[in-house]
């Protein structure tokens, strides 16, 4: 029994020091093969990396302008106080007031990227040339340079070639599409304040766009808020003329001098919704595209591909010769 079990042990010993070998021996071999490909593995590698520098730099430079906003207080309307105290009064009278906290900062960045938002902003500051056929910039001038091909800014016409149902013009599908993909609207979960950005090839445009948007949706909720208090008092005074209860009266009187109170405040005050805390610059430094990186990515992706082509080569070689 002894005499079997070292047998047996030596060959497993055996057969260990076998695959041992053979993997070295593998291991060797393909390193060979790398290294008698060398010469094909620079050159694929090199290409790939001529070709991304080539890429990188016909890339025109992309500027990014950001403002930080701070919420106001008229954006945050608590009814949790008022609901207190004018609860009872209300629920006889049977109106439901609100409760709880309508947060019109985030209802505000919804519509900053909605559609109706997007497509009024880019048709009243009559935009779209800078937003779809922007070719470059100028540091010198300043000014930006139309695609040839898409728009002559000349006659203000769209020359560019596209399929039906598209139009030379492009359509608020498409423009808004576009506005989506250079818009940034962000908040800060620890200190609320929310960050508005866009990506230009121009960098003095990026900051008048910051600009734009932030005093238009200001705009636009206080003309919400305003057209939603005038409708209100319209019907509270309507309902008050119907009623001689004095309970009901005090409570429409209450909620008449909120809603007076909603459009006082949304008149006098620019920044309704949003505060600027930190005000859009023209910015003196591209965003992107990051070269470099491009650059050493493509010699990297073409130097595994490189590999794979010499290994692949090798293996089908010594498939044939082995036939």
């Amino acid at each position: 029994m002894k005499t079997n079990q070292h047998e047996k042990q030596q060959i497993a010993q055996t057969t260990v020091r076998q695959n041992t070998a053979d993997e070295e021996i593998d291991l060797l071999e393909v390193m060979q093969t790398i290294w008698a490909g060398k010469w094909l593995i620079m050159g694929i590698t090199a290409a790939f990396a001529i070709g991304s520098m080539l890429y990188a730099l016909s890339q025109p430079n992309i500027y990014q302008a950001e403002a930080k906003l701070a919420p106001t207080k008229e954006s945050q309307v608590n009814f949790g106080a008022f609901g207190g105290q004018l609860g009872g009064l209300a629920s006889i009278a049977g109106i439901n007031l609100p409760r709880g906290q309508v947060d019109n900062s985030q209802l505000a960045q919804e519509i900053m990227k909605s559609r109706v938002f997007l497509t009024d902003f880019v048709e009243r500051r009559e935009i779209l040339p800078d937003l779809m056929a922007v070719d470059s910039w100028n540091p010198n001038s300043g000014q930006v340079t139309y695609s040839a091909d898409v728009y002559d800014s000349a006659t203000q016409t769209w020359l560019r070639e596209v399929n039906p149902p598209r139009q030379a013009e492009p359509s608020s599908w498409e423009y808004v599409q576009e506005f989506r993909n250079i818009l940034r609207v962000a908040t800060d979960g620890s200190t609320g304040l929310v960050t508005v950005s866009i990506e230009h090839k121009s960098p003095v445009i990026a900051k008048q766009w910051v600009d734009w948007i932030i005093e238009d949706i200001n705009n636009e909720m206080r003309r919400r808020d305003v057209d939603e208090a005038q409708s209100s008092i319209a019907f509270i005074e309507r309902e008050m003329d119907n009623t001689r209860l004095a309970n009901t009266q005090q409570v429409y009187a209450s909620l008449l001098e909120q809603q007076t109170q909603t459009i006082m405040l949304a008149n006098v005050r620019p920044e309704y919704v949003f505060r600027v805390i930190d005000p859009a610059v023209v910015p003196e430094q591209k965003a992107k595209p990051r070269r470099a990186v491009m650059v050493i990515l493509g010699a990297v992706l073409g130097g595994i591909l490189a590999l794979f082509v010499v290994l692949i080569r090798s293996a089908v070689g010594k498939y044939y010769k082995d036939r």
